[in-house]
């Protein structure tokens, strides 16, 4: 006779759950990928002494020479002889008491050189005379001062060894003249045009540089 078919036998719960946690621990193990290990880092070499980087030094800036002044101390009469003032206009005599009113004979003074003074003796207009005798540098500083606020003017001297200019400001002509070093100034309110100081700025010229 067959025998009845016998019932399983029934799991106790906590058999069941510990067989579930053996099985997921299989399963994770297995699909679980090792980290890779940190890459190591290496320090960069210490710099030595040759490659370390170097500041360049500052650039050196060299002063300008010094100039010394050129004293030039001449009598009055040496600048323009008394025929030469005559031959000018014969009512100009030596100015009383003068003393450089212009800007620009001031500065000559400044530079170490001579200023002079003719009046005329019934108007009293004064014509000032300044000569200095001026180093290098200072000598080309003028000479393009000159061309900057000046008009040039051939007939005073043939450049580069004469350069002559003149302008009229305010009522007072002003010519200027440079030759072999020296810088000469003729200024008066009776100079309008560069032809009125002609003969004075040739006398001077010829009487200072030769």
């Amino acid at each position: 006779m067959p025998r009845p078919n016998a019932p399983l036998p029934r799991l106790r719960p906590a058999v069941l759950a510990a067989a579930g946690a053996t099985a997921l621990a299989l399963v994770l193990s297995a699909c679980t990928v090792p980290s890779a290990s940190p890459a190591e880092t290496t320090a960069p070499p210490a710099a030595t002494g040759s490659a370390a980087a170097t500041v360049p030094a500052e650039p050196t800036i060299e002063p300008e020479p010094t100039e010394e002044p050129i004293p030039f101390e001449v009598a009055c009469d040496e600048l323009l002889t008394p025929d030469q003032v005559y031959a000018f206009n014969p009512n100009y005599g030596t100015a009383p008491d003068y003393a450089p009113s212009a800007a620009t004979i001031a500065a000559v003074v400044a530079a170490s050189g001579t200023a002079c003074g003719w009046s005329n003796q019934t108007s009293g207009e004064v014509i000032e005379v300044g000569v200095a005798a001026l180093p290098e540098h200072a000598y080309e500083l003028q000479v393009g001062d000159a061309a900057m606020h000046s008009n040039p003017v051939p007939t005073y001297g043939t450049p580069p060894e004469v350069e002559g200019f003149f302008r009229q400001s305010g009522g007072v002509g002003q010519a200027q003249v440079f030759a072999d070093g020296y810088w000469i100034v003729v200024e008066s309110p009776v100079l309008f045009e560069p032809g009125d100081a002609q003969g004075l700025v040739a006398d001077v010229v010829a009487n200072v540089v030769g």
